[in-house]
């Protein structure tokens, strides 16, 4: 198992971040390394090479790269890679080869924003602005991402790209950029089909050991009857090896694109060996092949060499590293080869696929292990290993990526414990909290009474939602269930921050360092950062504005430390450190970040809590747009059963500013006790109920409830409902 692993992590794995091998045959066009010279050298900072399959694309930057003296990051897109957490996470790792510093510090921000591009862009461009040397950024197969906020992210990135820095895109179709406003601006070199014909003479190289024995002629009419199409020169090539009468061959030829699949059937296919045929066949269900990979699949042996062997006569089969130890089909022939699979043995193709399964599994690559098994219809086997891949890609941040395997998982994952957990997740990192309560619904359903595995998911959609009361009592039962050292960091954070709002300080701290000093042992870096932002948050409220101004700044230090400044959960740090700032300059800056910010994805509680405080900060610095933020805020509040001391905090800035809809702060002391009938609506209050459902459950009448509310009201000496809940709260009445 170890050994298959370190294959792996040293193998496939580095393929996706490396330039492909050149092909044995390779003919170098100096005309068009002449043009992406010299768009490199004058510092264009977008290659655009645009032609159909087949064209020779990834062969010239591959070729052309190795001459270049400038450092390389190479990814080559996948299918899967339209997730935006996915792709920049990957993107990381290509430039990481040669910058490890970049992926260090890349990866907790990808994570963090789920790959949002407002906050992976910055990051990324100052890292690479602070490159000492050149560095040619490649990306092959962009065609293949299909997100427009991976499209915007790319485009931004070239608009912003730092001059040491020159970036290639290879694509089948032109990418959705505003590419006219690039040519306008001179950010673009384009290479497009026309200019990767081939020429006779460049053609010659490409039809391997054949080239002698066609005269000029053949070689002139050859080329124009594939108008110039690498991958038809290279199949004609492979044809003439055997060709008795060359002349015969090329009068009776046709080389595009339009054919190339009966062709290849016709000629390449049927001419083979049946035992390699087979092997073809067999290992189309790939997307890459390694001798241990293809020998698990073929339940064979001997795969290795014939790998070799096969790559070194067949330009098809493309090498994927300097070991000769992983390959791929060319995009034509893996096609080719999945439909006549598809044809000659359908009922074999699930079995082909387990086997792949197995192998990606013992290799710890559940990504592809869980495709695999998808793709045989064993969706048993496919959630069990969801169990262990889902956390990971949780995360990673790589949402998208997720939600499409539990998609295609379909009614499995509402059966698995497990797969209804993290799809519960997503939806709530989507902000669909109507959708994750359905989920959670059903996860508590699937689990045994008692437990509190879905504890941190619940905390956090009442959080969300603005119901810190139902926060509150799940926090508290968690506790009482067992001690939080014992659990993971994500636990302890969301027990803290339902303790943070609802304004109970000694908890919350308690729970918050926790969580901090166990998200720092195992990397945690988002749970870390978000305790740090509420630990700011219960300091803001119940100390000194110059240790509420030490909280916020150490919650900040520590999110730029990681990246993380440009997550959406740091907002309401820079909030507060604008709140307890002397700096004029400091606070005008620090709330138009909060602002811009939380507008992007927070909670509507989290919202809420940002507007009050930067509203507040405005006023007090003069500043009348501050009146629309208080507004804005208050427009929030009333829609949430319980904003907890969200709601406070705008009551107290309402009244302090002279608002009309300010309510009275909460006083220091009860007015006069409540009594017992009172205390029972009091409790109902965090609820979601109104006064007619409350009176149900109390079996009164609604104007008992509407009188024992007004009473409530003047002994807590609070206007409305929401301050009532806090007030209650404070005086640990509820």
């Amino acid at each position: 198992m170890r050994q298959v692993t370190q294959d792996w992590e040293s193998g496939l794995a580095a393929t996706k971040v490396q330039p492909p091998v050149p092909p044995r045959h390779l003919v170098h066009r100096s005309r068009l390394d002449v043009a992406l010279d010299t768009a490199v050298d004058a510092q264009v900072p977008l290659v655009l090479v645009s032609a159909p399959a087949g064209s020779g694309k990834s062969t010239l930057l591959g070729a052309w790269l190795a001459t270049r003296p400038e450092a390389v990051a190479w990814l080559q897109v996948e299918d899967s890679d339209s997730d935006p957490a996915r792709f920049w996470s990957h993107l990381a790792q290509a430039i990481g080869r040669t910058q490890p510093s970049i992926v260090a510090a890349l990866q907790p921000v990808i994570a963090g924003s789920n790959g949002d591009e407002a906050a992976v862009l910055p990051a990324l461009i100052n890292r690479l602005a602070e490159l000492p040397d050149p560095l040619l950024l490649v990306v092959d197969d962009y065609h293949l991402v299909d997100d427009d906020r991976i499209h915007r992210g790319v485009e931004r990135l070239i608009d912003l790209c730092p001059p040491q820095v020159a970036i290639a895109l290879a694509t089948r179709m032109d990418p959705p950029f505003r590419i006219g406003r690039l040519r306008v601006r001179g950010q673009v070199a384009e290479i497009r089909a026309e200019d990767l014909r081939f020429a006779p003479e460049e053609a010659a190289g490409l039809l391997g050991g054949t080239d002698h024995s066609l005269h000029p002629d053949l070689l002139t009419d050859l080329c124009d009857r594939t108008e110039g199409w690498a991958a038809g020169l290279v199949l004609a090539g492979l044809s003439l090896q055997h060709a008795g009468d060359p002349e015969a061959f090329v009068a009776a030829f046709r080389g595009d694109d339009h054919l190339v699949v009966e062709y290849l059937r016709d000629e390449l296919l049927t001419g083979l060996e049946p035992d390699d045929h087979r092997r073809l066949l067999e290992t189309s269900v790939l997307d890459e092949l390694t001798g241990d990979l293809v020998d698990a699949v073929t339940d064979d042996s001997g795969n290795a060499e014939w790998l070799r062997a096969t790559a070194r006569a067949n330009q098809l089969l493309v090498t994927l590293d300097r070991t000769g130890t992983w390959f791929r089909y060319h995009h034509l022939l893996r096609d080719l080869l999945r439909l006549e699979a598809q044809a000659a043995m359908p009922e074999r193709l699930p079995e082909l696929h387990r086997r792949a399964a197995s192998w990606f599994e013992a290799a710890n690559d559940y990504d592809r292990a869980v495709s695999h098994h998808l793709a045989a219809g064993d969706l048993g086997d496919a959630a069990r290993l969801m169990r262990l891949h889902g956390p990971r890609l949780l995360r990673a941040g790589q949402i998208d990526t997720l939600r499409g395997l539990l998609d295609r998982l379909g009614e499995v994952t509402r059966t698995e414990v497990a797969c209804a957990f993290l799809a519960g997740w997503c939806e709530f990192l989507a902000g669909r909290y109507a959708e994750a309560e359905r989920w959670l619904d059903i996860v508590v359903d699937l689990l045994p009474a008692g437990s509190t595995a879905a504890t941190s998911l619940r905390i956090n959609l009442a959080l969300a939602t603005g119901d810190v009361a139902g926060a509150l009592d799940e926090a508290r039962t968690a506790l009482a269930a067992g001690p939080l050292a014992d659990g993971l960091p994500e636990l302890a954070t969301a027990i803290g921050a339902a303790h943070a709002w609802a304004g109970v300080a000694d908890e919350a701290r308690s729970a918050l360092d926790l969580a901090v000093a166990r998200a720092d042992v195992e990397q945690s870096r988002t749970a870390q950062a978000v305790s740090l932002v509420h630990r700011s948050v219960v300091e803001l409220e119940h100390s000194a504005p110059a240790v509420a101004h030490r909280a916020a700044q150490t919650a900040i230090d520590n999110a730029e430390r990681f990246g993380l400044s440009g997550y959406h959960g740091i907002a309401p740090a820079f909030a507060i450190r604008a709140r307890t700032s002397d700096d004029a300059a400091q606070v005008r800056d620090d709330v138009a970040y909060a602002l811009a910010s939380a507008r992007r994805s927070s909670t509507p509680l989290a919202f809420a809590f940002v507007l009050a405080v930067c509203g507040d900060t405005l006023l007090d610095h003069g500043d009348p747009a501050g009146s629309a933020l208080l507004e804005e805020a208050r427009s929030v509040v009333d829609r949430l059963p319980d904003p907890g001391i969200a709601g406070r905090h705008l009551s107290r800035a309402e009244s302090r500013h002279g608002k009309t809809t300010a309510r009275p702060a909460p006083v220091a002391d009860l007015v006069e006790q409540l009594t017992d009938r009172e205390l029972a609506v009091l409790r109902y209050l965090p609820s979601r109920l109104n006064q007619r459902d409350i009176a149900r459950e109390l079996y009164v009448s609604i104007h008992t409830v509407r009188t024992h509310c007004r009473a409530i009201y003047r002994k807590l000496g609070v206007g409305d409902r929401h301050a009532a809940v806090q007030a209650a709260r404070d005086h640990q009445l509820i």
